[in-house]
């Protein structure tokens, strides 16, 4: 009997033969004094559903507008499928963008939105019917093609939105925080909305968010950005796991950093020593250290077991007092403190009722975990 095939990963920017669908090389663009992006490369492929992440100001929008024509880079080359763009005007090139706003047009039907861009194309009008049909199936809209924006929700208006951006068949979409308008639980909903859509046109998709939970949902690969540089460019589960820095490890999710002085131990292990009279963190480590480095340790909440006693089978073990707990429904934070007087988080899965809850308020406990639970950072 033939094994079956194992399902095929998605990962072209492994693949030396595949060519990236967009690349910036060298890219930098200047306002007056203040540089937004600095000598940036980057190659995104196609179909992919990359996410450009970061805090205010580091310079994402400005590499979306970019990639659509809106501002010119002030050095550097932008391609888009092996075609320089810059002499290429915004309405010309293959590209569609989807704003915040959705700048739906009001008096107009949500059928008569979807097509206003194909009426002003060169497709035949008797495709155009179809066409709208089509992206009407696939956003889930056929019941409200009559309706105006103002009679339909804030979800459904950012699937009119979508199915006006992709009712061209762009090479690329652009989304500049598209769901930052819809609340938590319809955003969560959208974003598995939007991944659905993504693999069922094959459109490749370049979003910008300063959402760290909406880019770990949809993208296939993210890029951290800080003061117009990319920090580190990684699958969510790259970033979460293995980040490259400090910046990174605290940008993304719940941490704790643990600041300490290294000492090699050989085979890849290394001891943290991070305070006095206390036995040192014990790690393991990818690049090599010198002893007395500086060095940062990085630790999920939830890779930390609390309990009574300290567990024998991790070889961290530290002992320290319950200063707070946050009660999140499916989880509950403990915030221990040291004998040291640092604050630890851990987090617990709350599979039991809460009147059953094993730990409260001074308790003393044991926190314990593996040597490869944390991530040793060298900046």
């Amino acid at each position: 009997m033939a094994e079956a095939n194992p399902q095929k990963v998605f990962a072209p920017w492994e693949d030396p033969n595949q060519a990236p669908l967009i690349r910036f090389e060298g890219v930098t663009k200047k306002f007056g004094t203040f540089t937004a992006v600095d000598n940036l490369n980057l190659d995104i492929y196609r179909g992919e559903f990359f996410a450009l992440l970061g805090p205010s100001g580091c310079g994402k929008t400005t590499l979306m507008r970019m990639l659509a024509g809106f501002e010119d880079p002030t050095m550097g080359n932008i391609w888009l499928d092996d075609v320089d763009v810059a002499p290429i005007p915004p309405n010309k090139r293959p590209v569609n963008m989807m704003f915040q706003s959705y700048a739906l047009f009001p008096h107009l039907t949500v059928w008569d939105n979807i097509a206003f861009g194909l009426k002003r194309s060169d497709m035949p009008k008797e495709q155009i019917g179809d066409r709208v049909q089509a992206m009407l199936r696939l956003t889930r809209l056929e019941q409200f093609a009559k309706r105006k924006p103002h009679q339909i929700s804030g979800g459904q208006r950012q699937r009119v939105a979508l199915a006006r951006s992709l009712a061209k068949a762009p090479k690329l979409l652009l989304l500049d925080e598209p769901l930052g308008a819809l609340d938590k639980k319809l955003r969560q909903e959208t974003q598995f909305e939007l991944m659905d859509i993504q693999e069922k046109t094959g459109t490749t998709f370049v979003i910008v968010t300063h959402d760290q939970e909406e880019a770990m949902t949809v993208a296939t690969r993210v890029a951290v950005m800080d003061h117009g540089k990319l920090v580190q460019v990684a699958t969510p589960a790259g970033i979460y796991e293995t980040p490259n820095s400090v910046y990174v490890a605290d940008f993304i999710g719940e941490v704790n950093i643990i600041e300490g002085a290294a000492a090699p131990m050989g085979d890849g292990k290394v001891d943290i020593a991070f305070a006095e009279g206390v036995e040192p963190i014990h790690a393991t480590i990818g690049e090599p250290v010198t002893a007395g480095q500086k060095v940062f340790f990085a630790i999920r909440p939830e890779k930390i077991h609390v309990g009574r006693e300290p567990d024998p089978t991790r070889a961290n073990r530290i002992r320290g007092k319950v200063h707070d707990i946050a009660y999140l429904g499916n989880i509950s934070t403990y915030r221990v403190e040291l004998e040291t007087g640092q604050m630890i988080s851990a987090q617990m899965t709350n599979a039991r009722r809460l009147s059953r809850r094993d730990f409260t308020w001074e308790d003393e406990v044991w926190l314990s975990w593996t040597d490869t639970a944390g991530v040793v950072l060298t900046r």
